[in-house]
């Protein structure tokens, strides 16, 4: 049985400053140091970063992911996919949900965005789409959408895919631990206006002990490729600790502690899968394709891992009080 902690005290408060409430304890805050200031509107928030130009070449992939096959995942080469797993930081699966999932998964998406869920507040609009939204279409209102936050006790297709019992599975293997959902996320880069996600570490955005075993889960309900913006990622990188966060065009790595000669690519189909630890360096670029590319992501931590605060998490990922510079 996964720990889910919903309950009524359980939501997104896009008053908060984009804190994240599980059973009534803040389990993780993105704070001032760690992200842009928000500005708050009727239907939920405006993101705090604006998108800015960077350097394609961070984006440079030379491999290409290639994902395992969705119906072999939990075959009797699971050891391998594991061991896998522990030695890349990743593992990709395809076709892990059927287009029937896919589908249900989006209309859930829709539906909040259109507001058919009374008291969900977990959405953020991209900056650049500050001056479009008084004027635009009810319906041209997901192309201005980041992303949703703290969703699924407001819709049951989107609840079903977070706590599948094949992918919990697979969790419960990969973080050794019964799972704990800590995060819930609907990760989109509308066309021509998703901005980039420069390379970071999940870990550096989470009140969490260094030392646990965190899964993040993205899943694919559209195509996610490199003209869309799709992960990137280095492997091994997970193995190689902490890295300092600077507040640049998001909470992120410096550009030159990305190792170029090392970046992968991982394009997805739609209910393609991507499992990864939390210290895995990886970043998506902007979305300036006409192509829609919208995704889950999903976050899982032993049921039992503790919090730490979020000074001690600065201390070892923030760049203040130490000698260094970007």
């Amino acid at each position: 049985m996964v720990a889910l902690g919903f309950g009524p005290d359980r939501g997104y408060d896009a008053t908060v400053g984009g804190s994240y409430q599980i059973g009534g304890e803040m389990a993780a805050t993105i704070d001032s140091l760690t992200r842009g200031a928000p500005v708050a509107i009727p239907d939920g928030e405006i993101d705090g970063f604006e998108a800015t130009a960077y350097d394609p070449g961070l984006y440079a992939a030379h491999r290409v992911v290639v994902p395992i096959d969705g119906h072999a995942a939990l075959g009797s080469d699971i050891d391998d996919h594991v061991e896998t797993y522990e030695s890349d930081g990743y593992l990709a699966i395809a076709g892990f949900f059927d287009r029937a999932e896919v589908a249900a998964a989006l209309a859930g998406m829709v539906r909040l965005i259109d507001g058919g869920a009374p008291g969900f507040r977990g959405l953020q609009f991209e900056a650049g789409a500050r001056k479009l939204l008084a004027t635009a279409a009810p319906e041209a209102k997901q192309d201005y959408v980041r992303k949703l936050t703290g969703f699924t006790q407001f819709d049951a297709d989107l609840h079903a895919i977070a706590t599948h019992p094949r992918l919990l599975a697979i969790v419960r293997r990969l973080i050794r631990a019964e799972p704990a959902i800590f995060e819930d996320k609907a990760l989109i880069k509308p066309p021509r206006l998703g901005r980039e996600k420069p390379w970071h570490q999940d870990h550096a955005y989470w009140n969490l002990p260094l030392d646990a075993r965190v899964v993040t889960v993205w899943i694919a309900l559209d195509a996610a490729t490199e003209a869309n913006g799709c992960l990137y990622l280095i492997p091994g990188s997970h193995r190689e600790g902490a890295v300092v966060h600077f507040k640049r065009r998001d909470w992120q790595i410096c550009d030159t502690e990305v190792d170029r000669n090392r970046v992968v690519v991982a394009p997805l189909d739609p209910g393609g899968v991507l499992l990864f630890n939390s210290y895995l360096l990886h970043g998506t670029p902007a979305n300036a394709s006409p192509m829609r590319r919208r995704a889950l992501q999903f976050v899982y931590v032993p049921a039992e891992a503790a919090r730490i605060t979020p000074a001690e998490r600065l201390a070892v990922f923030g760049s203040e009080g130490k000698d260094v510079t970007c």
